[in-house]
C-alpha cells in the first residue's frame, strides 16, 4: 500500500488523542492542497484510531456508503465515578467503590449484546433544534436526546485490574460507546465512565492498514 497520501482518493488515517477529526481534515488539507476533503465517522478529540477520510469531490460525494458501516472499538472504562461528559473530560462524581467480581463484569457485558434501546450523550454532535448538543450541555441548558435502537454484535472482556475494565465491542453505525459504559456502570451499580477509546475496524477496513500523520 502507499505510505502517503498523494491526492485524491478514500484514505485510512490512524488519529491520535488530542486532536479532532476537523483538525485531522485541515491537516490533510494543507498536505494534498485540496480543498474537498470530509471524513466518514468523528472520533472525539480524547479517542484514536481508523478514520476514513475522503480526498476530492468524486470521494466526498461517497461518503454515506463508509458512514453507515459497522465498527469494532477498544475500551477502557474506569469503575466506581461517572462524569459529566461520559469520558474522562468531564466532573466526575464517586458512585460506588465496590469491586465487581470478573464474572459479574462479563454477565454485565454478555447483558448488551443483541439490540438494544440507547440514549447518546448530552455531549455529543446530535443536532437539536439546529444546534449541536454539546454546545447547549456546556451552556447548562437541559438536553433531551430521544433513545435509539442500535446492534452490540459481540463485547469480549479483555483485561481488569480494578478500577479499570477493558474490553473489545462490535457495534452497528451510530453506537456511542460512552453511553455503553455508563449503561454497564448502571448495571453493576458502581457507576463508569470511558477513560479511553481506540477505534479499529470499519467495515471491511482496518487500523492495521492505516497511514500515520506525521
Amino acid at each position: 500500500m502507499r505510505k502517503q497520501i498523494t491526492g485524491e482518493g478514500m484514505w485510512l488515517l490512524d488519529k491520535p488523542v488530542g486532536i479532532s477529526s476537523f483538525g485531522l481534515v485541515a491537516q490533510v488539507r494543507r498536505l494534498t492542497g485540496i480543498r474537498k476533503v470530509g471524513h466518514a465517522g468523528t472520533l472525539d478529540p480524547l479517542a484514536s484510531g481508523l478514520m476514513i477520510v475522503l480526498v476530492g469531490k468524486d470521494f466526498t460525494r461517497q461518503a454515506q456508503q463508509y458512514v453507515k458501516l459497522d465498527k469494532t472499538y477498544e475500551v477502557e472504562m474506569t469503575l466506581g465515578q461517572t462524569s459529566t461528559t461520559g469520558d474522562g473530560e468531564g466532573e466526575k462524581t464517586a458512585i460506588d467503590s465496590r469491586e465487581p467480581t470478573e464474572q459479574e463484569l462479563a454477565d454485565a457485558l454478555a447483558a448488551f449484546v443483541g439490540e438494544i434501546e440507547q440514549t447518546p450523550p448530552a455531549y455529543s454532535a446530535i443536532k437539536i433544534g439546529g444546534q449541536p448538543a454539546y454546545k447547549l450541555a456546556r451552556k447548562g441548558q437541559a438536553v433531551e436526546i430521544a433513545p435509539r435502537k442500535v446492534t452490540i454484535s459481540d463485547i469480549t472482556l479483555t483485561d481488569y485490574q480494578y478500577p479499570i475494565v477493558k474490553f473489545r465491542c462490535d457495534v452497528s453505525s451510530g453506537t456511542y460507546v460512552r453511553s455503553l459504559v455508563e449503561d454497564i456502570g448502571t448495571k453493576l451499580g458502581t457507576g463508569a465512565y470511558m477513560s479511553n477509546l481506540r477505534r479499529t475496524r470499519i467495515g471491511q477496513y482496518r487500523i492495521d492498514d492505516a497511514l500515520v500523520l506525521e
